[in-house]
């Protein structure tokens, strides 16, 4: 049965364990973003021997690419990017503590293994909501590689943040749920 639970990032292996497909996660406190050109960046900085502008212990990463401010606002617009695009980075950066992931599609089986192994988990973010996302966000500042543009880090402050779990560190996958339970509906 699907609940719904309140976490305060950074997370702990309990956290995540705790979780389980179909779950709703409300996230609060410090959260980074990172899509495919960061991600590259991060994991360069790695194989050169040098540190990350973050330390990834326990973090959740968000792949988005926010719009800009407007006047009076935070963020802009902060919806999420399909995921696989960072598939080939996600598993080193889990095996660093990387505890959550926050975007949309489906994952690859290389990160799926990683989830299971590290205790990670994958949360899934309501896309074309970015603007009443962005309503969650009540802090963000670009921490690295500003020369990205929307694509920089930004280290993001979020209250009650609205996720719902995908997949979960057991490796179920709520896409594969889904299917199998419309499949076993329809065929009475």
């Amino acid at each position: 049965m699907a609940k719904t639970v309140k976490l305060t990032a950074p997370l702990t292996d309990q956290d995540v364990l705790q979780l389980n497909i179909g779950d709703t996660v409300l996230v609060s406190g410090v959260i980074y973003t990172a899509r495919d050109a960061a991600h590259k960046r991060l994991v360069d900085l790695l194989a050169a021997g040098e540190p990350l502008p973050m330390d990834l212990a326990g973090q959740i990463m968000y792949y988005v690419g926010p719009s800009p401010a407007r006047p009076g606002r935070v963020i802009g617009a902060a919806g999420p990017t399909t995921s696989y695009r960072m598939d080939s980075y996600a598993p080193i950066l889990i095996k660093l503590g990387l505890k959550a992931m926050i975007g949309k599609g489906k994952r690859g089986v290389e990160v799926i293994e990683a989830m299971k192994a590290h205790k990670a988990v994958y949360l899934g973010a309501t896309g074309g909501a970015g603007a009443l996302i962005s309503q969650r966000i009540k802090a963000a500042e670009v921490i690295a590689f500003p020369e990205l543009g929307p694509e920089a880090v930004h280290r993001l402050e979020v209250e009650d943040f609205p996720t719902m779990v995908i997949n979960d560190c057991q490796g179920h996958d709520l896409y594969e749920h889904g299917v199998r339970e419309y499949r076993r509906t329809t065929a009475r």
